[in-house]
């Protein structure tokens, strides 16, 4: 087993910033002890591919090294992969526009990463698991439907390249549309089928997304389950009134808000949906989420 780091960088993160800053950061990692090689990607899905082969030839430790894009793909390089008696370890080096994962145990970004690393602090982590129609996805920060997969998707698809006002603008259309929807699903496997129309459903391992937006306050990273957080369907003006409990985690306060942990969640779609999943966008018929406890170790 090679006990090196692997660094998988994406050089286009953060509008070119990773490519620039990368040389710099490896190098005081280096200076600092930690053995560390590195490749870099040069399109979507590339890391993936990377991290299976590095894996195949032994290696067990990597840094994601770009945004959250960049370590989901290096995550979902690992699994289904990996030896479950052997976790392997990821780090990150937050050098594209962002890392919300991160968010849960610091705001202070690269320093507090490189400190990490330098001191060799982990812990374990949950890994959870969505199988789909076609395949498995597995992701650490949170899977959404609705409102916030319905942005982020429009923004990918008709704002991409526009930066914020690409966001501002994927906002205000979807907010014009404003669909409150139902996504059919039971929880562990208990009860009826849940056909509620809702804004938005959010199943999560960490508490952040959007990088300061706290959308499941009581997430814990490493209790084996889903932190599920559903808001029913408010209206257009309630919306926007209670946008800043967003960012301080207290809409589960909303009396159409609900919170609550699962260990499995089945899905029963009659047609693939737009979901976000660790800021990518995908078009999935989601079948059943579950969680693999302490598959990968994180250094936080």
């Amino acid at each position: 087993m090679n006990e090196a780091f692997l660094a998988v960088v994406n050089p286009a993160a953060g509008g070119g910033r990773c490519g620039r800053l990368v040389g710099p950061a490896l190098a005081h990692l280096r200076s600092g002890g930690v053995a560390v090689s590195a490749l870099e990607t040069s399109a979507p899905g590339q890391a993936i591919e990377i991290t299976r082969d590095a894996y195949a030839r032994g290696y067990r430790k990597f840094i994601a090294v770009g945004g959250d894009g960049t370590s989901y793909e290096i995550v979902n390089g690992l699994f289904p992969c990996r030896n479950p008696a052997e976790p392997p370890t990821l780090a990150f080096l937050p050098l594209g526009t962002g890392n919300s994962f991160l968010r849960d145990f610091t705001d202070r970004g690269v320093e507090h990463a490189m400190a990490a690393l330098l001191e060799q602090r982990s812990q374990p982590c949950d890994v959870l698991r969505l199988r789909h129609s076609t395949g498995v996805i597995h992701y650490i920060n949170l899977l959404s439907m609705g409102f916030a997969a319905d942005v982020a998707t429009l923004r990918s698809r008709r704002f991409s390249g526009w930066g914020e006002l690409g966001y501002q603008s994927a906002i205000f259309l979807t907010l014009a549309r404003f669909r409150r929807r139902p996504f059919p699903l039971r929880v562990d496997e208990q009860g009826e089928i849940d056909r509620r129309p809702c804004l938005f459903l959010t199943f999560n391992n960490s508490k952040f997304t959007g990088g300061t937006m706290m959308i499941a306050p009581m997430a814990e990273v490493n209790d084996g389950l889903i932190e599920y957080v559903r808001w029913g369907p408010i209206g257009r003006i309630g919306l926007i009134r209670n946008l800043p409990t967003l960012y301080d985690g207290t809409h589960i306060n909303h009396p159409l808000a609900e919170r609550r942990t699962a260990r499995r969640i089945d899905f029963v779609l009659e047609a693939p949906v737009d979901i976000m999943v660790d800021g990518e966008v995908l078009t999935l018929k989601c079948e059943t989420l579950d969680v693999l406890p302490s598959a990968l170790n994180i250094m936080v």
